[in-house]
């Protein structure tokens, strides 16, 4: 029997034209890597919206593992996100105007969730097939973060037998003409995305291998 992997990306916010998020978890859609199969789902940069169309997309297509994909302008490196807090605090709003300040993203729930994906292991693997990977340990307080946070809650609740987590990707080239930062190609996105997904659905075990940062 075929693994299932529900990978989803965000659209373009912030005034961006395009979301690698979005265009890499779209060449993946319908693909199978072996017995796996991988299924995209858009999501909007949306508090609150993001985490109803992800959970509805859980409950249609049953996955395995549910990996949440968004951008990061400004990091160098695939980062798989090893938790999610319980609160939002944007900095700008979101593509419908919502800019939540300190406040709990679910109330009366834990302060975190730990990821169940096996993030070392994917970062080993991610290097070995030659994608800039580190783990980060924090995925900020924006709607990525919201999103992480709400789908971890659902699984907790609903389907804990539903691998879950959530991973940061850098700029493309094209949206970095102007402002100097840091980028990878959507190429190396993509192949980033896929050992993730691999990995993410074979193995339940995470390695131990130093992965930590002093700030």
């Amino acid at each position: 029997m075929g693994k299932k992997v529900l990978i989803t990306g965000f659209d373009p916010f912030g005034g961006e034209k395009i979301n690698p998020a979005l265009e890499a978890v779209k060449q993946l859609d319908g693909t199978f890597i072996e017995d796996i199969e991988i299924i995209a789902q858009e999501v909007p940069t949306v508090f609150h919206e993001s985490i109803k169309v992800v959970n509805n997309a859980i409950k249609q297509h049953q996955p395995d593992v549910v990996i949440c994909v968004g951008q990061a302008g400004g990091r160098t490196q695939v980062t798989p996100e090893r938790v999610a807090i319980n609160m939002d605090d944007a900095r700008i709003p979101d593509n419908q105007g919502n800019q939540p300040i300190d406040e709990p993203i679910e109330e009366d729930s834990p302060a975190a969730y730990w990821t169940t994906l096996p993030i070392k292991r994917i970062v080993h693997e991610m290097k070995k097939a030659g994608v800039p990977a580190a783990v980060s340990n924090s995925a900020g307080t924006f709607v990525c973060n919201h999103l992480f946070y709400g789908v971890m809650h659902y699984l907790e609740q609903n389907a804990p037998n539903i691998r879950g987590g959530f991973i940061h990707i850098p700029f493309i080239p094209e949206q970095t003409l102007e402002n100097n930062a840091p980028s990878l190609s959507l190429e190396v996105i993509v192949e980033g995305l896929k050992t993730a997904a691999v990995i993410a659905a074979k193995e339940k075990e995470d390695i131990r291998e130093i992965g930590g940062t002093t700030h």
